[in-house]
């Protein structure tokens, strides 16, 4: 009787601690602390788009637009199976500029001083050569798709996924995996709340995307399904020189391996190509910051769309808390004139990044490839 009292008390202590310990991360994630332990400073509920200024149009324009097509009996309601909204990623919803995109810096990483044993010299010799002012092409992207060949696909998203630990240069205090916009993380649940379905679409690799998606403050948002990306060929382990993927047949424990070729990029064309092949339908909202993303957007804005849509385009005017380099007017000019609203930076954006984060000294700081003694040594 006493070993039996003893036990339940002992389970009444274990149970009051996971309580204690579930209630302490719900309260911080109330407060928008996330794994990091940096605030994300997320919206104040009583007001939509807090993290976005007053008076500035876009702000306004967006809650006038989602109040619209979400009040039943408007003449502009959208049903909820119809609220598709599309983002871009790269300068969309978070940074592409420490000093360069995600994949990019990931690539770079990987084949100079992470994994220089697993890539050809030819690999290691595009990886130290890029500098800003690259061309982000499909040949960079057949590059990348090489680099991860033999990998599986859970290993590429792990990876992806510890590549977003590593610190910029460009930044101080920010991790690759640190790199939302806060007031975009605010829109994206402000949309989320008001029964949107959201989707990525990215220019970067597809599995490298949802790991980017999954570790940042949107993912909540955003499932797997809703990512697409730029694709790499992947094949069943053992079988990866065959011609027809019906020539065989997963079985249980078999592996889904990348074997280093491409498929196809999903910049211009291919953005509205695979949103209508992927999602089966126009969204009405669409979400981009570069001529990349006018396709996807003008697949939005379409005449046919039978509901009222909207297309943003983001505008990087901010060399203060990033480092932007556009100029407002010009821009903001060129937008309006294809049927697009701008967003800035500088002027929408109250913030930008978690407190504590700021722009270095310097965007660039070239990369320590090693010696060719010690590249020679690992490969």
């Amino acid at each position: 009787m006493e070993k039996t009292v003893k036990q339940l008390k002992i389970w009444r202590c274990v149970a009051i601690i996971a309580i204690v310990a579930l209630l302490t991360v719900s309260i911080l994630y109330a407060f928008g602390i996330g794994a990091s332990g940096k605030s994300l400073s997320f919206p104040d509920k009583e007001k939509p788009l807090s993290l976005w200024n007053d008076g500035t149009g876009a702000r306004d324009q967006l809650i006038d637009y989602v109040e619209k097509v979400t009040t039943e009996g408007s003449k502009d309601f959208i049903p909820v199976k119809d609220r598709i909204a599309v983002f871009d990623m790269d300068g969309t919803l978070a940074c592409e500029t420490f000093y360069t995109y995600y994949d990019t810096m990931m690539f770079i990483e990987y084949c100079l001083h992470d994994h220089p044993e697993r890539v050809s010299d030819e690999l290691k010799e595009v990886a130290a050569s890029i500098e800003p002012g690259y061309t982000a092409d499909e040949s960079l992207a057949r590059n990348f798709a090489k680099a991860y060949a033999g990998m599986t696909v859970e290993e590429l998203f792990n990876y992806a996924t510890e590549f977003g630990q590593k610190k910029t240069a460009s930044f101080n205090n920010m991790r690759y995996c640190d790199n939302s916009y806060l007031p975009m993380v605010e829109l994206v649940r402000y949309l989320y709340e008001h029964d949107f379905t959201i989707y990525v679409i990215s220019g970067t690799e597809r599995t490298t995307t949802r790991a980017v998606v999954a570790n940042s403050p949107y993912g909540e948002y955003v499932t797997p399904e809703h990512v697409i990306g730029t694709d790499f060929e992947v094949k069943q382990k053992g079988h990866e020189d065959e011609p027809s993927n019906l020539n065989f047949k997963y079985e249980n424990g078999d592996e889904l391996v990348f074997t280093g070729g491409f498929i196809q990029k999903n910049l211009n064309g291919n953005k509205s190509i695979y949103v209508e092949r992927e999602i089966g339908q126009r969204p009405v909202l669409a979400f981009g910051n570069s001529g990349s993303d006018t396709s996807m957007m003008n697949y939005t804005i379409d005449e046919r769309n039978p509901y009222l849509a909207q297309a943003y385009m983001i505008v990087a005017d901010d060399s203060e808390r990033e480092w932007g380099t556009q100029n407002w007017d010009e821009k903001s000019a060129e937008h309006i004139e294809k049927g697009f609203i701008p967003i800035s930076m500088k002027n929408d954006f109250s913030t930008i990044y978690p407190e504590g984060i700021t722009k270095a000294p310097e965007q660039y700081v070239p990369f320590d490839t090693g010696s060719e003694e010690e590249l020679d040594d690992a490969a």
